[in-house]
């Protein structure tokens, strides 16, 4: 299944429920899971970025709709990444060199 990298950032209403950012994580990986998509593992980070979360989902509309969602609660922005494993990344370079 593909791969996903979630960057996320906090908005203003984000920062204020600081309190509730384990629980929202939890809610966005039921969330996800109801669209078919499966949260792996979220990080909370230091730096530009105040979370980073891991998703898995069968396409790029499955994972665009979770994020949707996520985003639409109000608590965070995202840019998300398609990633590629070891696996993958193999048939892309065979593919490329003919």
């Amino acid at each position: 299944m593909p791969t996903y990298v979630a960057l996320l950032s906090w908005t203003d209403q984000g920062v204020r429920n600081y309190k509730d950012t384990a629980e929202r994580a939890e809610a966005f990986g039921s969330a996800a899971q109801g669209l078919g998509a499966r949260l792996l593992n979220i990080y909370w980070t230091v730096g530009p970025y105040d979370l980073v979360a891991i998703v898995e989902a069968p396409d790029d509309e499955t994972a665009t709709a979770a994020l949707l969602q996520l985003g639409g609660v109000g608590n965070v922005r995202s840019t998300t990444l398609r990633a590629f494993g070891r696996e993958e990344m193999e048939r892309i370079v065979a593919k490329a060199a003919g």
